[in-house]
This record gives C-alpha cells, structure tokens and sequence, in this order.
C-alpha cells in the first residue's frame, strides 16, 4: 500500500465522520429520506463530486450524480455508489461508505489524469433505509425506471405525500420519466458496502466479493387454540396456541439451520388473550426467509409449512399463512465477481465470496444493467447501530481494490472493442 492511499483512506474517514454531523436528532445519526439533514448531506457529497472534477447534479427524487467523463465525450457510463439516508440512531458508515470511496477513486484518477474509455458516474441515492415513506429505493427505481407514479402518492407519518417532499426539497416529481436512464447508456453498477453482518470478521478478511442479493419471502403465521383456565384444564386436554407456536418456531429453525444457503428468522409474536391465568387461545407469529437462491426459498418455506401443520394436527391446533411479502434473489455478474478477485488478490488478500443477507439498490439496479457488491468487514457484524466500525485500514484496502477493480473494467472493456 502506498503512502497516497494510506492518506486517501484517513481521508475518506474523516468525510464519513464529516457527513455523520449531518443529522435530524442532535446527538445521534438520524437522517431520513428528503429531510433537512438530507438537504444539507446532498449539497456536501455535491461539493466533493465537484472538487473532483465531476458534473454534479441533484435529480428529481433526490439522487446526487457525478459524471466523470471517459477517453471520449458521452461515453456509457460504469456506475458506483450507494446511499446517504439513514435508519433513525444510525451508524456513519452503511451506505455512506460507498459513496465517499467512490468518489475518492474519482479523485485518484483525477490527480493522475486518467481517463477510461467508459464516463464513471457516482451515485448517491437517498430512501435505500425505506424508514420514512412505506416505499424504498426509490432514487434507485426512478433510475432503472421501475417507480410508478403512484408512488408519489405515498405519505409519511404526518401525512405528507412523496410528491410534496421532493417538492419541499426542491426536485420536480414532474420529471421524473425524463431521469430513467436507457440500458446502452449504462455499463454496470457497482456498490462498496459494509458487510452488516459477520461473516468476514470470521474469515479474518478485510473485503468479500457479493454472489447475490439475497430474495426474500416474509410470512404472518396465525395458530388458533382453545382458551381456558389455567388451573383447571389437564395438560393432555389443552389446545395451548402459545405452545404450538413455540414448537413450530423451533422447527423452522431446525429447518433453516440444515439447508444451505437459507436464513429464517420469527421476528415477532403476539398471544392472545395475553392473561397470566389463561391459556393462550391464539398466537400469530412472523417469519422471514431469505435465501440467493429463489427455488432454495420457495422449496424450503414449502417444507417449513408442512412440518407447521403436522404440528398443529398433532397439537389439535389450526393454523392459516399469509405471505405479506416476496422479492426475487438478484445475483451478481460472474464477470464484474471475477474482476473484484483479480483486484483482491493483487493486493495480497485471499478472495472470499459470500451473498448478501441484506437487501441494497442493486435489487432495483439489476432492473437496468448487470450488478455487483464488495463488503468491507465490520466489526461484530454489527450495522443500523451507532456502534458500527470499520477500521482506517480496511477503508484503505476497499479503496484500493475498488480502484484496481475500475482499471481492470477499462481493461477488459478496451480487449473487448
């Protein structure tokens, strides 16, 4: 590593701990889709993107894109970037991360006076987090042309629509057709992202390569019982729904833990009648599946839901399944996978591949051209949290494969024509 990337990361640092003071709750990171915090966080990563010899502009729903030009004007352009809006009580880095590196690449080919035969375009979108509008990714959806219009009819809380918000921020929801990027005008998108979770810190591994975006299934179980007192009704006598409930979860579990490439997760539960003295008489609970395979999903909640009935007939039980929500699994492209393991083992590190839990632009990406991640470990794993870290060190090396990551794409677009 050379002494200017070791600066370049402390630098990219210090404009995460910069873009951090841009906040909507003073004394913690708070910074929702089109708020002031977001205003203010735009017109910086603005500034940089100019200061790095960029056209920067902010689009109709907030996006801030920087445009570095290739050998030749109007040139397709290779997309990076990731996202600038937070969860409330956030981290400095998800999302963030991927943005400032990016533009510090910029920087790098700028003081060198590179220029590649394809236009980079950073980009910063604002709603990947979804906390504010019932909508998400919405700056990555206009872009690939997958928002409809509806969408700006989507309230908050206080009942403000999306429209009026991009209104209040100063974009015009009017224009939004003319934003939607055509797929010959766009080579790839490439997103830098911190890990959230722990799986590198594990492998003690600075940086992984992405498979895929993981799909997601999310399901509302319903188990309905008898009520009773519990004094009076025998043990072997009792429709207990809390019990059944609690033997089904630990066999979605056991299901998940012995098929590969699956995660489930029962994230909440109610009980009703909810009294010490009664028998719980129903209890519903939610699951949710995630997988980077489709058919591994599909398959495997197809199996979690037969081993349910059959404990809810054994415990005299009844139970109904609503799916309340589904997305598809978006993989990675083989060859932008292969270019981020040159770049990886260039710098000395053994190449890790692993899929993505999370969900991240890239699934509305994938819409429009050929996508790819690389995650940056995070200590404990830990993300959406005001205790997420990463290490100036690891910056340094996400930087430096990333860049070594573009010079390869020049290479392989210029072999190819």
């Amino acid at each position: 590593m050379t002494e200017q990337s070791v600066s370049l990361g402390q630098a990219v640092m210090a404009r995460l701990d910069a873009l951090a003071t841009f906040t909507d709750e003073p004394g913690r990171l708070t910074r929702h889709y089109l708020s002031a915090a977001h205003r203010s966080a735009a017109a910086q990563i603005l500034d940089w993107m100019e200061q790095a010899s960029m056209t920067a502009r902010i689009d109709t729903v907030g996006t801030v894109i920087g445009r570095y030009e290739g050998a030749t004007e109007d040139a397709p352009a290779l997309i990076l970037g990731s996202h600038i809006d937070t969860v409330t009580n956030a981290g400095k880095y998800d999302g963030n991360l991927g943005v400032v590196a990016a533009i510090a690449c910029i920087e790098e080919l700028r003081k060198t006076g590179t220029r590649l035969p394809f236009a980079i375009e950073v980009v910063a979108f604002g709603d990947e987090e979804g906390v504010r509008f019932p909508d998400t990714l919405t700056g990555s959806r206009a872009l690939a042309g997958t928002l409809p219009p509806e969408s700006l009819d989507a309230e908050d809380v206080d009942g403000i629509c999306l429209r009026q918000a991009l209104l209040d921020f100063g974009c015009p929801p009017a224009d939004l057709p003319s934003m939607v990027r055509r797929p010959q005008d766009v080579l790839g998108f490439v997103e830098l992202h911190i890990e959230q979770g722990p799986v590198l810190e594990n492998e003690d591994l600075p940086v992984g390569i992405v498979t895929a975006i993981n799909g997601a299934s999310r399901y509302i179980l319903a188990v309905t019982g008898l009520a009773g007192h519990a004094g009076t009704v025998p043990m072997g006598l009792r429709r207990d729904a809390l019990a059944g409930a609690a033997e089904m979860i630990l066999a979605i579990e056991r299901i998940a833990a012995q098929t590969d490439d699956l995660i489930a997760t029962v994230g909440t539960i109610d009980v009703a009648p909810g009294a010490r003295n009664v028998i719980p008489g129903s209890a519903s609970f939610s699951i949710d599946i995630r997988s980077p395979s489709d058919d591994i999903r599909k398959e495997s909640f197809a199996a979690i839901e037969g081993a349910l009935r059959a404990i809810a007939k054994s415990r005299r039980l009844d139970i109904t399944t609503e799916q309340i929500y589904d997305a598809g699994a978006v993989a990675c492209s083989p060859d932008m996978m292969d270019l981020f393991e040159a770049a990886i083992v260039k710098s000395g590190i053994k190449p890790y591949r692993l899929p993505s839990g999370a969900g991240h632009d890239g699934l509305a990406m994938a819409a429009l051209c050929p996508i790819a991640m690389l995650f940056v470990r995070c200590k404990g794993g830990l993300s959406h949290h005001p205790d997420e870290l990463i290490s100036s060190e690891d910056a340094k090396i996400a930087i430096k494969v990333l860049r070594d990551f573009l010079i390869g794409f020049a290479e392989k677009q210029a072999k190819s024509g």
